[in-house]
């Protein structure tokens, strides 16, 4: 008896030749900003004016203007910035952990993953910045540097500083991986480019670019070098962070389930905003036969697995609170749930628990409409899990006249508003000047994986 192995799904369909892939995915380079492109980047840029009139407040005047108040010290500052650090996860793990692993699907989205990583820490860097009240001098604060007002060593001790070098590392590790995939599409642009401004300029950012054998040998070691770097950092950045939470004594937060979840949480959260822009990406640059089914099945089944494994972790917060038997822990799930901060607990656990689950079947996991909505709803539950550890776990202190009730005033609002038209600001912008999907990575993966082998079936 004759077995035939399946064909696996193709990841280029049309038929595509490679004149064809450097035609479809310079033509938005090349061409002037289209009416749909011009409205996004017009909103954007509305958020990133409206939210900077916040933020310049905000810097006049202190952050006393945010609803923080001597109990909680903390609560949509250090919350946005959790979820945007969380939001730059999945750039790195599509372009580093699946390249070690030879996954070819990786090859249409993580352009664009990689750029939204580093969109997201800049946007992240910009909360922990205003925080410290005086964001001009928070150089001295952060680097060991003696000067005038006396020694200002800072604190190895703290992970606020862990913070600081882990995501630092992160960005610098993230931005130089995300440039090296784009030389060689930058020489592609260099060598159609008709202006004479435009091939000045890409022939810059090329370095030289000439496409021999020696230098596709050097490109393909460095990107493998790179890779194994920021591997780790899928792991170490998140864990970094959690560790704020995890190495205080604060019932709620003092827990060793910490790193791993958190983890997890940023590759659920990372995954759903890919999913979001690559929707809208593929729609307005009539990407449909790199972007395929196929690639937004296999992203809503890693957003699947660890939503799954975010709802274990809830499950196992709760019953570590009661088997601890410590009433204060006990107290602080129990608040979570039941205490003033209920909607937001619910919602967390709507959006990131059951929400998710909705990709066991194929029909939700393969529609365009029913990933785009659920996309959004994770990234809203993930916002809604940071804004419960943080503020339910401070409003209750431990004696009850200390008790007290966060509300956000308009400034915080409006910074958060600044965030996002920063990064839609920057997305826009790359999307339009640089090549959104890997020209070379495509090409390299189309004679196996293209619609010539869907022919054959």
């Amino acid at each position: 008896m004759e077995v035939t192995s399946p064909v696996r799904e193709v990841l280029v369909t049309g038929n595509k030749t490679y004149h064809d892939v450097s035609h479809d995915i310079c033509r938005h380079v090349e061409a002037k900003p289209n009416p749909k492109w011009l409205a996004a980047m017009a909103v954007s840029l509305g958020a990133f004016l409206i939210g900077g009139y916040a933020l310049a407040i905000t810097l006049w005047d202190g952050i006393g203007m945010w609803g923080l108040n001597k109990t909680v010290g903390w609560a949509w500052d250090i919350t946005n910035f959790v979820w945007w650090v969380g939001i730059g996860h999945a750039g790195t793990l599509i372009s580093a952990v699946l390249l070690l692993f030879r996954q070819k699907w990786r090859t249409s989205i993580n352009r664009a993953a990689e750029a939204m990583t580093i969109f997201a820490v800049i946007c992240a860097l910009l909360f922990p910045l205003i925080h410290t009240g005086r964001p001009w001098l928070s150089f001295y604060w952060f680097v060991p540097i003696p000067n005038t007002w006396g020694s200002l060593w800072v604190n190895f001790h703290s992970p606020l500083l862990w913070d600081f070098f882990a995501i630092s590392t992160y960005f610098t590790v993230s931005l130089v991986f995300w440039y090296i995939g784009l030389i060689p599409d930058f020489a592609t642009i260099r060598d159609r480019a008709t202006n004479k401004i435009s091939k000045a300029i890409y022939g810059a950012l090329s370095f030289g670019w000439d496409g021999a054998a020696k230098t596709w040998q050097r490109y393909e070691t460095v990107s493998l070098v790179l890779a194994g770097l920021a591997t780790p950092l899928v792991l170490s950045v998140h864990t970094i962070v959690s560790m704020d939470f995890a190495t205080s004594v604060i019932p709620g937060w003092h827990t060793t389930i910490f790193p791993p979840y958190f983890v997890a949480g940023a590759i659920f959260s990372g995954f759903a905003m890919v999913l979001t822009l690559m929707l809208v990406t593929r729609k307005v640059y009539n990407l449909e036969d790199y972007i395929t089914i196929n690639h937004i099945e296999l992203m809503n089944i890693i957003i699947m697995i660890t939503g799954s494994i975010v709802g274990v972790a809830y499950i196992t917060e709760l019953f570590m609170a009661w088997y601890s038997g410590v009433q204060y822990e006990q107290y602080a799930f129990l608040n979570r749930a039941t205490g003033p901060y209920w909607w937001a607990y619910w919602a967390m656990m709507t959006c990131n628990v059951i929400s998710p689950q909705l990709f066991w079947f194929k029909k939700i996991r393969t529609s365009l409409w029913a990933t785009f909505i659920l996309s959004i709803v994770v990234n809203i539950g993930m916002w809604f899990e940071r804004f419960v550890i943080i503020v339910t776990s401070l409003h209750r202190d431990y004696l009850p006249s200390s008790w007290a009730m966060f509300s956000p005033t308009i400034y915080d609002m409006g910074i958060y508003l600044f965030s996002f038209g920063l990064f839609f600001t920057l997305f826009f912008s790359f999307a339009k000047f640089f090549p959104v999907i890997n020209m070379a990575e495509v090409k390299a993966v189309l004679k196996s994986s293209s619609g010539e082998i869907e022919n054959k079936k």
